[in-house]
């Protein structure tokens, strides 16, 4: 299963890689919609996952990137509640898919 990871700062997702528990998955990361876009166009992705640190008008634009590159990619937004919600977020949606313990 691949799982685009797309946050603001780099650590925040750096953190995330470390603490999540999710060894069927295999993990994409981008910081901008040209980041999203280039891995869109080099691999099939299964689920997206916005943080919501990323100015709304780009995730928007991130969004119409990922349905426009595929018609079974999903999307899950982050509120913007701050980095330290991130991981918590990550780890519910992908338990929720039942991808992570």
């Amino acid at each position: 299963m691949n799982v685009l990871l797309v946050g603001r700062t780099p650590a925040v997702i750096a953190d995330v890689l470390e603490r999540v528990d999710a060894p069927t998955v295999t993990f994409f990361t981008g910081n901008s919609l040209e980041d999203v876009a280039a891995i869109l166009k080099r691999t099939p992705v299964d689920h997206t996952i916005l943080g919501g640190g990323i100015e709304l008008d780009t995730r928007l634009q991130i969004v119409r990137t990922v349905f426009e590159s595929s018609t079974s990619t999903t999307v899950h937004m982050n509120s913007p509640s701050g980095p330290d919600s991130y991981l918590p977020f990550v780890r519910a949606v992908l338990r929720g898919l039942k991808l992570a313990r």
